[in-house]
């Protein structure tokens, strides 16, 4: 059975890298190598691989991947953290719109 992985990098500037593989242990020698000189974290060395989830479903991996790249480094760095609570907390909306933020029509 084909294993995919989605992974964090944390970058030398704080930032944050998300990827996808097939091969984790090799794709993490390509970035600390610098073997694809284009790649994002080149020029961000040292990297530290904060976080890896495994997939047997590309699709679904594909989806997390696209999921995690649209979050900020907050949630990011909560998700490394294992810490669900601030995840929560950082996808609530805060939308004055929101119910949550709506004054009650009683007052």
């Amino acid at each position: 059975m084909k294993t995919y992985f989605v992974y964090i990098l944390s970058c030398s500037d704080g930032s944050f890298y998300v990827g996808i593989t097939g091969n984790l242990e090799q794709r993490w020698a390509q970035h600390q190598t610098g073997y694809f000189t284009s790649c994002y974290t080149h020029k961000r060395k040292p990297l530290i691989l904060e976080y890896h989830r495994e997939f047997y479903d590309v699709i679904a991996a594909i989806l997390f991947e696209k999921k995690l790249k649209g979050w900020t480094s907050a949630k990011k760095k909560a998700l490394i953290n294992n810490d669900f609570n601030t995840i929560q907390s950082l996808a609530e909306c805060r939308n004055f719109t929101h119910f949550k933020y709506k004054p009650d029509c009683d007052d």
